[in-house]
């Protein structure tokens, strides 16, 4: 059995560990979404992470609505990003970036046009702006002729990370997002080739997938997916079937890994009694599994001891605990985490928590 400070390779990443570090919006690039030079501080101090996944980086100005947060579809951003990369590498990290698409979980006033969706449906409860929180906008629902552009827009953001000095990316199919919202039936109403049965709704992930591993290798391509329980207003009838589907649309792709954050009844940050969908994923996912979501190391440790992951990613502790692995392998204490700092712009509740003082 492997501990969780042994190595495991994923994909083409050998990480030194099994501590990686989930994906974290933090909201300290530009208004034009470039990242800032405080950025590479952050990512460079959580390096011991076996792979960092970056906060999520939009793919286009369609899909990046969330204020201060980066991209990368332009060449100032692709530019900016490379000292980010060069620190993590420097201090022998590994880090991939998480692709994003916002679907409609954005407002106008942010992109410059209406969202879109799966479905016209906009989602529950108020959207934050640069002018404050709004209600949600009713999306349109994307034209099937829109459908290859759009997959076009994450290849392109994919070869733009690679240029950038990410080891690899991950596409976001989780929380109630884009790719989220053609996958589960609560917001997916389509009659077309992409709503309907489970093998219609999986059809977007695994185009996006499919080209983006042949634009920039399998092996450098994961993909990170939430399947139990509601997330931003997006459900789905039979979270079974659609696993079911996910993993027998990823399996002959080859990717670097699967990530699943899956909810607990107990969760803290979103909170579910539908069943994890992990061992299913498993029986028909041959590929490196991680999961997420309110883990500690115990918990972590059991879920690699049964087989049914090959590494846990951590979020806020992460935020927290910049040298996270050490801690965890010391037993030593893990600082508070300051949620009033968590998306503003300085470096207040970034890059000021205190790694653990070593004797000289």
């Amino acid at each position: 059995m492997s501990s969780l400070f042994d190595p495991v390779q994923l994909g083409a990443v050998r990480a030194p560990n099994r501590v990686l570090m989930a994906p974290l919006t933090r909201a300290r690039a530009t208004r034009d979404h470039v990242p800032t030079p405080i950025m590479a501080d952050y990512y460079r101090q959580r390096s011991s992470a076996g792979l960092i996944i970056s906060e999520g980086v939009g793919v286009s100005q369609q899909g990046m609505g969330c204020p201060y947060a980066p991209g990368l579809w332009s060449a100032e951003q692709v530019e900016a990003w490379k000292p980010v990369t060069a620190a993590v590498h420097e201090a022998g990290g590994r880090i991939f970036a998480q692709l994003w698409h916002m679907g409609r979980m954005v407002h106008s006033s942010v992109i410059g046009e209406q969202p879109v969706s799966s479905s016209p449906i906009a989602a529950p409860g108020h959207v934050h702006t640069y002018q404050g929180n709004k209600p949600y906008e009713e999306p349109r629902a994307l034209g099937i002729e829109e459908i290859p552009a759009l997959v076009q827009t994450f290849v392109t953001a994919a070869r733009n990370a690679i240029e950038a000095g990410f080891d690899g990316v991950q596409i976001h199919g989780a929380n109630g997002y884009l790719i989220d919202e053609f996958l589960r039936d609560g917001v997916n109403k389509r009659t077309d080739a992409y709503g309907g049965s489970p093998e219609n709704r999986v059809r977007l992930l695994r185009e996006i997938t499919q080209a983006v591993a042949d634009a920039i290798g399998a092996d450098r391509t994961a993909v990170r997916l939430s399947l139990n329980g509601e997330t931003q207003g997006t459900n789905d009838s039979d979270p079974p079937s659609l696993a079911l589907a996910v993993a027998q649309a990823l399996e002959p792709i080859g990717i670097a890994f699967l990530e699943l954050r899956e909810l607990r009844p107990d969760g803290s940050r979103g909170a579910s009694d539908v069943p994890r969908q992990s061992p299913l994923v498993r029986q028909h996912f041959t590929g490196p599994l991680v999961l997420n979501s309110d883990y500690d190391a115990a918990r972590a440790q059991a879920d690699l001891d049964s087989g049914l992951a090959q590494a846990i990613s951590f979020g806020r502790p992460f935020i927290s605990n910049p040298d996270l692995p050490e801690r965890l392998s010391s037993g030593a204490p893990l600082n508070e985490l300051r949620q009033a700092t968590l998306y503003s712009q300085g470096a207040e509740g970034y890059i000021d928590y205190p790694a653990l003082e070593r004797a000289a």
